[in-house]
């Protein structure tokens, strides 16, 4: 019981920035079925494809009205999830890191959600829009386009971004995966041309990261600064500002868009998911990246100070 309490702590990123329904529910559970695929030899690869393959599925039963389909694609996206945990907690177990591994990683959770807004859209398209005797039609791919794309796509980009950026603060470059746009793209240009498949994972997370910077332009600056003139008053204080906000990154990542998303599906109106995609998931985003490009402008301000001040000292 000990050492598994040992691996389950080592597996936590940090206290701020972990929900608590990963803490007690999903971590351990991930835990579990890690331990016992190293066991039975398992390539953390081969957890990765089966969370794509429980991931679509759960979208394929998400297309069905009634309610035993729907509890399969609950529980069908609970187990994607699961095998999402333990592929990288099996990963550190083994030893197993590959690239193809950090590949599938990166685009498992993708593939469900893109399958899962299809089903939904072919689900209700024939359906009659509330207090209307008008099926939805074209309007369901419109409403899912713009929940997907503008919204679910943009909000958890961000979200992921903005808890690297706190574990960086953190814990330094060592314990964070804050990716930096010209550092992905010299790795791109370096590789072999007949390497397609790094290549083309490399220009892709190029493009991911380059939206995240366009969109933070205060952090930009910041973290120039930061790493230009390290001081510890100023990192402390950063990560005060960020921490109040780590509730919000998780908000806008997985577990209160997929309990939603059951909700929704259970009751037969998943329209309202796209809607809660939209309107409150929507403003949560507005409000983390108002809130943390302010905390930015005020660190520049900071850090000009105390540079000054260091400056007036020395001389």
């Amino acid at each position: 019981m000990g050492r598994f309490k040992e691996l389950l702590k080592a597996s936590m990123k940090s206290k701020d920035t972990e929900e608590w329904l990963d803490v007690h529910f999903t971590r351990p559970i991930g835990l579990v079925f890690a331990l016992l695929w190293k066991r039975l030899g398992v390539h953390p690869n081969a957890v990765t494809i089966l969370s794509i393959f429980l991931g679509i599925g759960a979208a394929y039963c998400f297309y069905f009205v009634d309610v035993w389909h729907n509890v399969c694609g609950v529980l069908l996206l609970m187990f994607a999830n699961f095998c999402d945990s333990t592929d990288g907690q099996l990963a550190r177990l083994t030893g197993k890191h590959t690239f193809i591994g950090r590949m599938l990683d990166g685009f498992a959770s993708g593939l469900w959600f893109v399958g899962i807004y299809v089903a939904l859209a072919l689900r209700m398209q024939h359906q009659l829009m509330p207090g209307t005797t008008v099926p939805w039609g074209a309007g369901i791919w419109t409403l899912a386009l713009v929940a997907g794309v503008l919204c679910h796509t943009t909000q958890s980009s961000l979200g992921d971004y903005y808890r690297q950026i706190h574990l960086y603060f953190l814990k330094g470059e060592g314990g964070s995966e804050l990716g930096h746009s010209k550092q992905q793209y010299l790795i791109y240009k370096h590789l072999d041309k007949g390497d397609w498949l790094k290549r083309l994972f490399y220009l892709n997370y190029t493009s991911y990261c380059r939206s995240q910077e366009r969109r933070t332009p205060a952090f930009q600056k910041f973290i120039q600064r930061f790493k230009s003139h390290p001081d510890n008053m100023v990192r402390q204080q950063f990560l005060e500002g960020s921490r109040p906000l780590m509730p919000y990154t998780n908000i806008l990542t997985f577990n209160t868009r997929a309990i939603c998303l059951y909700v929704t599906c259970l009751l037969n109106c998943p329209w309202l998911y796209f809607i809660f995609e939209i309107t409150i998931l929507q403003l949560i985003y507005i409000y983390m990246h108002q809130r943390h490009e302010k905390l930015c402008r005020e660190m520049i301000s900071l850090l000009s100070k105390t540079t000054t001040t260091q400056q007036t000292n020395q001389s």
